[in-house]
């Protein structure tokens, strides 16, 4: 909600530090917790081991000889490494089903009412201040409104975050659909994915318009069965019939754009910009430094020369301000979490707790294709969102062995006990 709050003009200080302070209390909380509730199992995991060096590697940037400015690093580490920390603070205190279950309806409570937001900027208009916002700078006009119509945001910092985190809440409603649920409240998960996409559509950013169909083949690789196949192969040929059918409709248009890359212009400028970029980044093995392009490239270092590249990918970014090494540690996390999340999921047993990591599994891999045309995984709430995803991943995988070593144990007490009967 920070960045609607900001939006309001009710505050006069950077409402980005309440953010720094809360996760400064939850590590001090969570350090708190270790002394007196001693329990560090959840550092030996191997998604736990990746972040831990890749954290490190963050704070070893510092040192980068190549680095324009020791401030545009300490603005940059706070959403790239710093939030990572907030895995630990899941991870430890994720002890019970119950738990999930209250972090799960708190998700999905607060999309519904960012997509109501976003729903009432499409179809009564925006408030008073929004309009303020909307041309309170030119180049926020020209980003945001196209072919004649405005992208819509809700309550997030831009159209990008609104659809996806949109995409996100409905590839979680898609997987609590395989829980042990009603088929009353299975209809109303799919009504909240339809809502969701439909506000995903409302942003216009076409990057998050693929997500869901590449999710729908993570989906059918790992639940085969006769029902899915079919469902999925009716969604390929629905999506099939909207990419290719003749169309006036600028939404409509906008969104087959987003599966022929090599006609849209914006596509292949970014294209021409990586080819541009590759020299660079190969002799520049730790990267220019942290925060050298973008935002705070342009505040901290203007001027030079990766200031003014746009990299319009987190990857690129990465690759960028952290080098190839750099790019390397983080698509091994990014595989690790991944992989640790597909083989959880085929070794729960319990029902509930395999659709929720099913659901986990689907956002990582949206998230990982995402990351590539936008700065999915760097942006709030997506950042915070993923690493909770990433705890999520390991502590469905715990709770279902304490439950199996819980039955394996009263089974035995019983046989005991009927022995001694």
């Amino acid at each position: 909600l920070i960045m609607w709050i900001l939006r309001l003009n009710l505050v006069n200080f950077p409402l980005g530090t309440i953010m720094d302070a809360l996760l400064a209390l939850l590590i001090a909380g969570l350090f708190i917790q270790l002394k007196y509730r001693p329990d560090w199992s959840f550092m030996s995991s191997p998604i736990s081991i990746m972040i831990i060096i890749w954290i490190i590697y963050n704070f070893i940037l510092v040192a980068n000889p190549v680095a324009q400015s020791k401030m545009a690093w300490l603005y940059t580490i706070r959403s790239l490494a710093i939030v990572m920390l907030t895995y630990f603070v899941f991870s430890y205190h994720i002890r019970d089903i119950k738990f999930i279950r209250l972090i799960i309806k708190l998700w999905l409570g607060l999309s519904l009412y960012a997509a109501a937001f976003g729903f009432k900027q499409q179809f009564f208009g925006f408030f008073a201040y929004e309009e303020a916002y909307l041309y309170s700078d030119p180049l926020i006009r020209d980003l945001l409104f196209i072919n004649g119509v405005w992208r819509k945001f809700s309550i997030f910092s831009d159209p990008t975050a609104f659809s996806y985190n949109m995409i996100m809440s409905s590839l979680l409603c898609i997987g609590l659909m395989f829980s042990p649920i009603s088929t009353f409240k299975k209809i109303i998960l799919g009504g909240m994915t339809l809502f969701f996409l439909m506000n995903m559509l409302f942003s216009g950013t076409r990057s998050a318009y693929v997500l869901l169909p590449a999710s729908l083949i993570m989906l059918t690789i790992l639940v085969f069965n006769k029902k899915i196949l079919i469902a999925t192969t009716a969604a390929g040929l629905f999506m099939a019939v909207l990419i290719f059918m003749p169309t006036s409709n600028p939404a409509l248009y906008r969104f087959q754009s987003a599966f022929k890359p090599s006609d849209d212009a914006s596509f292949n400028v970014r294209a021409r910009n990586q080819k541009m970029i590759q020299p660079y980044i190969w002799t520049h093995p730790i990267g220019g430094g942290l925060g050298s392009t973008g935002v705070w490239g342009a505040k901290f270092s203007p001027g030079s020369f990766l200031a003014s590249f746009p990299p319009d990918s987190g990857y690129v970014r990465v690759a960028v301000e952290m080098g190839w090494i750099g790019l390397l540690l983080f698509c091994m996390l990014l595989f690790m979490i991944l992989k640790t999340g597909i083989s959880n999921y085929f070794k729960i047993l319990d029902p509930e707790l395999k659709s929720y990591c099913l659901a986990m599994v689907l956002m990582v891999y949206a998230l990982t294709i995402g990351n590539y045309p936008q700065e999915a995984i760097t942006q709030y709430p997506l950042n915070v969102y993923f690493f909770l995803v990433a705890a999520l991943i390991n502590a469905t995988y715990k709770l279902d062995q304490e439950k199996r070593e819980l039955s394996a144990n009263e089974g035995s007490t019983i046989k005991i006990n009927s022995r001694y009967t």
